[in-house]
């Protein structure tokens, strides 16, 4: 069987996964937080007919004969660039600006990490609970979920830049409440898995967050309140990335097509 068939065939298959991967990047243009992704490729094993090889006088083969046998990809790296600040005018939305993420209490007691700060108020215990879309308790400093005293006016609700929580009081002071958004970041953001609804979990490339509080000589991250951050996805560009891919998946099928039509000649030799 011909070598060029199965070379030609990885790349149709690698080819496939990035146009996979930039139709995710399309599909999430308008997810909140969402950060795009692209795919990185790795060459196959080489075999090599004839090494180089030369004597004290030069002589001999200067360069190896080798033929490389197709392509693979090696890995989907998230771009974590800062996604456009939008407004809302809704006071439980927060922005980040900067490289932290919200920490979150999930299923099973874990945590999760997101910078979608569209968050919700539940009730518990007479007290106001600041929640995600699907109900997980968002995370103070103290690793307490920010529970809001019932008496606190919530349209009064006011969050500082640093993540510190108040209210304005009847003389328009701001009262605080001695509560604060635990924003942690991460030495390699890159090495965080993602598990759908704009959530990471830690693994042992991305390392364990640590509080932006706790970590000394870094720029920390603001939060605005009434604000989302959208998504980093360009559409533009992602545009040109899946004519590109188109093209690469095209040009793979037509060097099968002449693995084929070469074996079809051959089968067709008579002596």
């Amino acid at each position: 069987m011909m070598r060029s068939l199965w070379t030609a065939a990885s790349g149709m298959t690698s080819q496939q996964l990035n146009v996979d991967t930039i139709a995710n990047n399309l599909a999430n243009v308008n997810t909140t937080s969402f950060k795009k992704e692209r795919i990185e490729f790795k060459s196959l094993l080489y075999e090599t007919m004839l090494k180089a090889n030369t004597d004290e006088n030069g002589k001999g083969r200067p360069v190896n004969l080798q033929v490389g046998h197709g392509v693979r990809p090696s890995a989907t790296v998230k771009t974590f660039s800062q996604g456009n600040i939008e407004g809302t005018s809704n006071p439980f939305d927060f922005a980040i600006e900067g490289r932290g993420f919200f920490e979150i209490k999930g299923p099973n007691n874990g945590k999760m990490f997101t910078r979608d700060g569209g968050f919700k108020i539940s009730v518990v215990d007479d007290e106001f609970m600041l929640v995600s879309t699907e109900g997980y308790p968002v995370m103070g400093e103290n690793d307490e979920p920010l529970k809001i005293p019932a008496e606190v006016d919530l349209t009064k609700l006011e969050i500082k830049s640093d993540g510190s929580m108040g209210y304005l009081n009847g003389e328009s002071e701001f009262e605080d409440l001695d509560m604060k958004f635990k924003i942690v970041q991460f030495r390699n953001p890159v090495g965080l898995e993602a598990v759908g609804g704009n959530f990471y979990k830690t693994t042992p490339a991305s390392g364990e967050g640590r509080s932006e509080a706790e970590i000394e000589g870094i720029k920390k991250s603001e939060l605005r309140q009434g604000f989302k951050e959208g998504s980093n996805v360009q559409v533009v560009q992602e545009m040109v990335n899946l004519i590109v891919a188109q093209r690469a998946y095209e040009v793979n099928s037509k060097a099968i097509q002449a693995s084929d039509e070469m074996l079809t000649l051959a089968n067709q030799l008579k002596r």
